[in-house]
């Protein structure tokens, strides 16, 4: 199945961890980027919420990815690019397969886009 949109997959490469030297740590949105485009995606809206306090608004929109090829490069800690991004990544759950066809769905990927 061919979904109709093309997102950019964005990755912070990884920079040597001051503290221990064998764990490195992601580095900064503004260093170059890892950048793959990832054909035969979709993103869905799936919910938004707005929690306040007194000190602060915000409006957290939740969507989803959805991608053609299960075992798409997409991890956690990863930015997606489309239009009314840029969305974050927080987990990527296992792509299931149906184990008496061997049917695998498209696998979908939850977003989270925070505003304010």
């Amino acid at each position: 199945m061919d979904l109709p949109q093309t997102v950019t997959r964005q990755r912070r490469r990884t920079v040597p961890n001051p503290y221990n030297p064998d764990s490195p740590i992601p580095g900064s949105w503004d260093e170059p980027l890892d950048e793959q485009s990832l054909p035969g995606s979709w993103i869905s809206s799936s919910s938004s919420i707005a929690p306040a306090s007194a000190t602060r608004s915000q409006i957290i929109t939740a969507k989803s990815l959805f991608c053609s090829d299960p075992s798409v490069d997409v991890q956690a800690g990863d930015r997606i690019i489309a239009p009314g991004g840029p969305y974050y990544v927080h987990v990527r759950p296992e792509a299931d397969v149906h184990p008496f066809t061997g049917w695998q769905p498209p696998v979908e990927i939850p977003l989270e886009l925070s505003e304010g």
